[in-house]
C-alpha cells in the first residue's frame, strides 16, 4: 500500500494544462484553406483524391476558388498531401465545432470570408450547472473511442461539468455518433423524445453530420439532421476529444440562448 502511495505521489498531473490546445505540428486533422493561390482546373488533385467529394473548385473573376466541406471530410489527409501549392493545409486548432451546418463549408472566395473559430466562455464558468450527456452510437467505433477518451485523466470532461448518463430521461444533451442508418433512425428519435425539455442534440463526427462515405446508400445513412434538430456539429473522422468537449460547450451555449429568447 505504501509503495502505491509513493508511486502516485511521484506521478505528474496527467491532465492537459491548457484547455483546447492546438495539435502538434505534423498531426493529421481537418483541412483548412490558406492564402496560397490554387492552380485551379489545371491541377484538381484535391478534387480527384477526395473519397467523399468534399472539395470543389470553381472560378471567380478568373481566379480559382476552393470550397471544402468539413461536414463531408473523413480526415484522410490525401488532399493536404497532394496539394502542390499548399492551398489546403492541416487545421491544428481543436476548436472546430460550429453551431450551423453551413459553417462547416470553407471557401477562399472573397465573397465568403472564413469564419473564426467559435469561442466558448471559460472565464465565468463553462456552465451555469453541470450537463448530463446521453450518447447514442449508430455505428462509428472510431468516434466512440474518442468520446470515451474525453473522460480519461488527460481530458477529464467532468471538470467542465460534463457527465455521461445511461438513460435519456436524465440527459440534457443527446450526443449522436455514426451515420444513423435505417435500423437506428426510430430508436434515435425515441431516445430524443424520452428526454425532458430543454433538450439539445450534438452531432459528433462526419458520419453523424452527413453520413460520410455511407451517405446516399440503400441504408439511408445520411446523418442526424434529417431526423432531429442539431445544436452543434463536431467535424472529424474521428474528432479529437478536445473538439468533442468544445462541441458540448457550444451546444449548452445554444441552449441558454434559446432559453433567453423564450
Amino acid at each position: 500500500m505504501l509503495s502505491a502511495f509513493l508511486h502516485a505521489a511521484k506521478q505528474r498531473d496527467a491532465t492537459d494544462a491548457v484547455d483546447f490546445p492546438d495539435l502538434p505540428a505534423g498531426v493529421g486533422n481537418l483541412p483548412r484553406l490558406t492564402e496560397m493561390p490554387c492552380l485551379g482546373e489545371s491541377c484538381r488533385r484535391c478534387v480527384t483524391v477526395c473519397p467523399t467529394n468534399a472539395i470543389q473548385i470553381s472560378e471567380e473573376d478568373g481566379t480559382p476558388v476552393n470550397t471544402v466541406d468539413r461536414g463531408l471530410c473523413i480526415t484522410c489527409g490525401d488532399c493536404i498531401e497532394g496539394c502542390p501549392t499548399q492551398t489546403i493545409s492541416s487545421e491544428r486548432s481543436t476548436k472546430t465545432a460550429v453551431f450551423r451546418r453551413e459553417d462547416l463549408i470553407l471557401s477562399n472566395s472573397k465573397r465568403s470570408p472564413q469564419q473564426p473559430p467559435t469561442e466558448v466562455n471559460l472565464e465565468r464558468g463553462m456552465f451555469r450547472r453541470s450537463v448530463d450527456v446521453r450518447e447514442v452510437s449508430t455505428g462509428c467505433n472510431a468516434t466512440d473511442l474518442e468520446v470515451n477518451a474525453t473522460t480519461n485523466a488527460i481530458f477529464d470532461c467532468s471538470r467542465f461539468g460534463i457527465h455521461f448518463v445511461a438513460s435519456p430521461r436524465f440527459a440534457d444533451v443527446l450526443m449522436v455518433t455514426g451515420p444513423v442508418g435505417r435500423a437506428m433512425q426510430e430508436p434515435l428519435v425515441r431516445c430524443y423524445e424520452a428526454m425532458a425539455d430543454p433538450r439539445i442534440v450534438v452531432a459528433v463526427g462526419t458520419c453523424a453530420i452527413s453520413g460520410g462515405i455511407h451517405r446516399g446508400g440503400y441504408a439511408m445513412a445520411n446523418g442526424v439532421t434529417p431526423h432531429l434538430p442539431v445544436a452543434a456539429f463536431v467535424p472529424g473522422c474521428p474528432p479529437n476529444p478536445w473538439s468533442i468537449i468544445h462541441g458540448v460547450c457550444l451546444s449548452t451555449q445554444s441552449r441558454r440562448l434559446s432559453l433567453n429568447r423564450e
